[in-house]
C-alpha cells in the first residue's frame, strides 16, 4: 500500500514513526505532507528517510491508497474541502481520521456517501509503541481492507475495532487517561521526594510500579478488584493507603474526570 500522512505533529508523527519502524511497513510507500515544514523534516529524520515529502495534500492523496489525516479539528474542514475531489475520483481510497469530535457522517459530508472512512482514537503512548487505538469504520469499508489498515495501528501497540458510538467512551478510558495516570505518577514522585528520595529515582520507582501493575491487569485471569486485594495484607501498609484513598473519594474522582472527558467529546461532536 501507499500510505499518506497529512499532518505529522504530536500524534500523527508518533503513528508514522512507530509504523515505519515495524515489520508491518515493509513494502509500503510512506508519503508525508505538512503545513509546518519542521514537522516534515522531523518525519524524515525519525523514519530514517523512509518517507517521501509531498508538496500538497491533493498530490499526496492522488498517490495514496490510504490517507491518515492528523490535523486538528478546527482546521479539518478546510483540508477536507481541498482533498474531497481525490476521493470522489477514486472510491477505493480510504481516509483514516483521528480528529476528536469529528464524526464519520461529517467526514462523508465532504467526501461523499460512498467514501471509505475509518475513524481512530489513539493515545500518546504510540511514541513508545504502547498505544491503545480504537478503530471504527463505516459500511463502505470491507473486511480485507479494514484489517490491512488496522495493521498500521496494531504495529504501534494494541488496536481494537469498536462501533463509532463508543468513540466518546474511548476518549475517557484510554484517549485522555494517560494524563490522569501521569498525575498519579507525579503525585507519587512528589510524596517520595518529600520523604527523602531523589526525584529521578522516585520517577523510576513510581513509573515501573504502574507499568508492572498494568501488565498484571492485562495478563492475569483474576479480576482487578482481586488483584488489589492480593496486595492488601490485613493490618499492613498497603491497606492503610488504600483505605485513605477510598475515604477521600479516589475512585469517584477518577470516574468524574473520565466523564468530563466523555461529555466534552460529545459536546464537540454536537457542535459540528
Amino acid at each position: 500500500m501507499n500510505i499518506g500522512f497529512i499532518g505529522t505533529g504530536n500524534m500523527g508523527g508518533a503513528i508514522l514513526e512507530g509504523f515505519a519502524s515495524s515489520p508491518a511497513s515493509e513494502g509500503c510507500k510512506l508519503l508525508v505532507c505538512n503545513l509546518n515544514q519542521d514537522h516534515s523534516a522531523w518525519a524524515l529524520e525519525r523514519t530514517g528517510g523512509r518517507c517521501e515529502i509531498v508538496g500538497s495534500n491533493t498530490d499526496l492523496c492522488k498517490q495514496s491508497d490510504v490517507v491518515v489525516l492528523g490535523v486538528k479539528p478546527q482546521v479539518i474542514d478546510g483540508v477536507l474541502e481541498e482533498i474531497a475531489g481525490t476521493f470522489k475520483d477514486n472510491p477505493n481510497r480510504i481516509l483514516v481520521s483521528m480528529a476528536a469530535g469529528i464524526s464519520i457522517e461529517h467526514l462523508c459530508s465532504f467526501l461523499g456517501t460512498d467514501a471509505k472512512i475509518i475513524r481512530i482514537m489513539p493515545n500518546t503512548p504510540a511514541k513508545v509503541g504502547e498505544a491503545m487505538t480504537a478503530v471504527a469504520r463505516n459500511g463502505n469499508v470491507g473486511d480485507e481492507e479494514f484489517f490491512a489498515v488496522k495493521k498500521i495501528f496494531d504495529s504501534i501497540g494494541s488496536a481494537e475495532e469498536i462501533d463509532e458510538d463508543l468513540i466518546d467512551c474511548v476518549i475517557g478510558v484510554s484517549g485522555s487517561s494517560p494524563a490522569y495516570t501521569y498525575m498519579y505518577i507525579e503525585a507519587l514522585v512528589k510524596a517520595a521526594v518529600a520523604n527523602g528520595m531523589e526525584k529521578e529515582k522516585a520517577r523510576v520507582f513510581a513509573a515501573q510500579a504502574v507499568l508492572g501493575a498494568a501488565k498484571m491487569v492485562l495478563e492475569s485471569e483474576e479480576s482487578i478488584e482481586q488483584l488489589r486485594i492480593n496486595v492488601c495484607s490485613p493490618g499492613g501498609t498497603t491497606i492503610e493507603a488504600v483505605n485513605k484513598l477510598f475515604d477521600n473519594g479516589f475512585m469517584e474522582k477518577v470516574e468524574e474526570g473520565f466523564q468530563a472527558a466523555v461529555d466534552r467529546s460529545i459536546e464537540m461532536t454536537k457542535g459540528r
